[in-house]
């Protein structure tokens, strides 16, 4: 009963994850779409400006670049979610571009039931952060999406994962279904809800919501030059 707890919390305070699962087909349907659509311009970060706050998060948070950079920009993500898979590389290219100017901030939102395996791979890539691992475990679940995507047991694979980043594996399959593992999924799962998450990947630049349609690079990295340029 122990083992199974955590999941019963996640799943109770994902409990809107039928409504998110929705919102998910209507979005993704086509989902190479929103990653590789090409109009000339980048649409408004929020058509009324609004700064959404929310409740905090898991503290700390799994963070890439300095608190000091002038766009701050923070995902909502589910490791699961194909649009999400797409969005990764575009990610990875604006941290490389834009380097101490951006600041990533990764936030858990596993679309279950939805998704069989989404709470299993939100739960690894947490587990590994507990070893400083998140980011090379992050990596590895976006970049190997279709080859456990489809799989019946998620867990041999995730753990070869683990075993590759060299986590020490009596303390990832501790971890794993542990109490700390749940309660930053929970905790993640808590602020998006308040700052109105529906689905993945759901992006917000300097607390603004990023328009899906903006998501594509050459549009997202607009958005971020004139966060870049109006704080300078």
């Amino acid at each position: 009963m122990k083992k199974i707890l955590p999941f019963i919390i996640i799943l109770l305070v994902l409990g809107v994850a039928l409504v998110s699962a929705w919102a998910l087909k209507k979005r993704s349907s086509g989902t190479v779409t929103p990653v590789t659509n090409n109009p000339n311009s980048p649409a408004p970060v929020n058509a009324n400006d609004t700064v959404v706050t929310g409740v905090a998060g898991a503290e700390p948070p799994h963070i890439l670049g300095p608190n000091s950079a002038p766009a701050r920009l923070e995902e909502f993500g589910d490791f699961e979610c194909p649009p999400c898979g797409l969005f990764h590389p575009v990610l990875v290219q604006m941290h490389k571009e834009f380097g101490d100017k951006l600041q990533i901030t990764f936030r858990e939102f596993p679309l279950a039931p939805a998704h069989q395996h989404a709470i299993a791979a939100a739960s690894a890539a947490e587990a590994a952060g507990l070893q400083g691992k998140f980011w090379e475990m992050h990596d590895l679940l976006y970049e190997n999406q279709k080859a456990w995507h489809e799989a019946f047991d998620v867990r041999p694979i995730f753990e070869g994962f683990a075993k590759q980043i060299g986590l020490d594996m009596n303390r990832y399959q501790n971890d794993l279904n542990g109490d700390q593992v749940a309660q930053r999924i929970l905790n993640d799962g808590k602020r998006g809800h308040s700052m109105g998450v529906k689905g993945t990947p759901t992006v917000f630049l300097n607390g603004r919501e990023v328009p899906f349609e903006s998501l594509p690079a050459d549009k997202l990295r607009v958005l971020i030059n004139l966060e870049v340029t109006n704080h300078k």
